[in-house]
């Protein structure tokens, strides 16, 4: 299909929040929250339809917009470098993970990829909901692993819970 399928795609993708009602977004949400009372990281969730033509026909890829989310929604900032952001793309249906610097050395571009074709499985197998659970899930036990939560200390939720839905 290559370019011409790909501007197809991106034209006449489908609305997030089809696939992300409210009802849906807060259960995230909460998973989120959840997450993070178990280790001292940050998770974000965002969500793209599509592109605009003009990024798609300058060939900038879903890992592209995912590094601007990462710095448009402040990932980055957090004091111990250790934001994550799953990012979801619905026309490419391409699941990206962004990790700040606090992870280099200790989380592999591969072990990242690996929760990424988790998520993928149970998009194509139609579980949106499902898939961004289980991303949340293998995330939180990378961040359990390397920054973990121990007892008495108190973590301050650096970055909103909320999923973001981009566009």
């Amino acid at each position: 299909m290559g370019m011409v399928g790909r501007l197809w795609r991106h034209a006449f993708a489908r609305p997030a929040r089809s696939l992300f009602p409210a009802d849906s977004l807060q259960r995230i949400a909460a998973l989120i929250r959840a997450s993070e009372s178990r280790h001292h990281g940050e998770i974000v969730f965002a969500v793209e339809s599509d592109m605009p033509l003009g990024a798609v026909w300058r060939g900038v890829s879903p890992r592209d917009r995912a590094q601007q989310a990462f710095t448009h929604l402040h990932v980055w900032n957090t004091a111990a470098n250790n934001g994550v952001l799953i990012y979801l793309q619905l026309a490419d249906r391409r699941i990206e993970i962004v990790a700040d610097r606090g992870f280099e050395g200790l989380v592999s571009a591969e072990q990242w990829r690996g929760i990424c074709q988790l998520m993928e499985e149970r998009l194509t197998a139609g579980e949106s909901e499902a898939a961004v659970a289980e991303g949340i899930e293998a995330i939180t036990a990378v961040l359990e692993a390397h920054f973990p939560q121990r007892p008495g200390e108190v973590d301050e939720d650096e970055l909103p819970d909320e999923p973001v839905i981009l566009r």
